[in-house]
C-alpha cells in the first residue's frame, strides 16, 4: 500500500512572518509577534482539498539559547494551528552545537513525520524559505519549494526544485505536479 503524500512546511517565514532584522529572519519569540502570511489559509486549503497531510517541521533553536521558552512556542503552535488547517508540529529545540539528527538541515524532522503518518516521502514535499529547509527536504527524499524572502544569508550548497515568491506559488507548484502523475511518482 503507498504511503500518503504530505507537504512538510517550514514555520517562520512559510506559515507566518519572520522578524527580519538587518536582513536576517528570526523567529517570532511570542504570540504578540506572530503575523501569519496573507495566503496562508487560502493556499493551505487547497493543498488539504487535495489530500495531503500539512506536516510542519521547524528548529526553535531560541529554546536552547534561552530567548523564549518551549510553552511560548506552543501557544505559537495552538494559535497556527487554530487559524490554518494544519496536521502536526514536529519541532527542534536544540542549537547547532547539539549536533542532533533534528535540526535542519538534517532530516530527522521530516523522517519523524514521514513514520507518524506513513508518508511517502518521495511523493511529498517541502515547502522552506531558508537553506536549512532545502538542504533537509533534499537529504529527506522531498520534491523542495524555496520561497524567496530576499533574506541576507547564504543559499544552500543544493538547489530546490523550484523558487518562488509566495506560499500560493508554491501551492500552485505542487497542485501542477500532482495533476502530471506521468512526470512524478505517487
Amino acid at each position: 500500500m503507498p504511503g500518503r503524500r504530505a507537504v512538510f512546511l517550514d514555520r517562520d517565514g512559510v506559515l507566518n512572518e519572520s522578524v527580519v532584522r538587518d536582513g536576517k529572519p528570526y523567529p517570532p519569540a511570542s504570540l504578540a509577534q506572530v503575523v501569519i502570511v496573507p495566503d496562508a489559509l487560502a493556499s493551505l486549503r487547497r493543498l488539504k482539498d487535495h489530500g495531503f497531510l500539512l506536516l510542519v517541521v521547524t528548529n526553535q533553536p531560541d529554546v536552547r539559547r534561552g530567548s523564549t521558552t518551549q510553552e511560548q512556542v506552543n501557544q505559537i503552535h495552538r494559535f497556527l494551528s487554530s487559524q490554518l488547517p494544519l496536521d502536526d508540529f514536529f519541532v527542534c529545540y536544540h542549537d547547532d552545537s547539539d549536533a542532533c539528527r533534528c535540526r535542519k538541515p538534517r532530516p530527522g524532522l521530516i523522517e519523524a513525520g514521514a513514520a507518524a503518518y506513513h508518508v511517502d516521502v518521495a511523493s511529498s514535499f517541502l515547502v522552506g524559505d531558508r537553506w536549512r529547509d532545502i538542504e533537509a527536504g533534499v537529504a529527506a527524499g522531498c520534491r523542495t519549494i524555496f520561497i524567496d524572502r530576499g533574506y541576507n544569508e547564504k543559499n544552500s550548497k543544493l538547489a530546490a526544485d523550484i523558487t518562488v515568491s509566495s506560499l500560493s506559488g508554491a501551492a500552485d507548484w505542487i497542485l501542477e505536479q500532482k495533476a502530471h502523475p506521468t512526470e512524478f511518482p505517487g
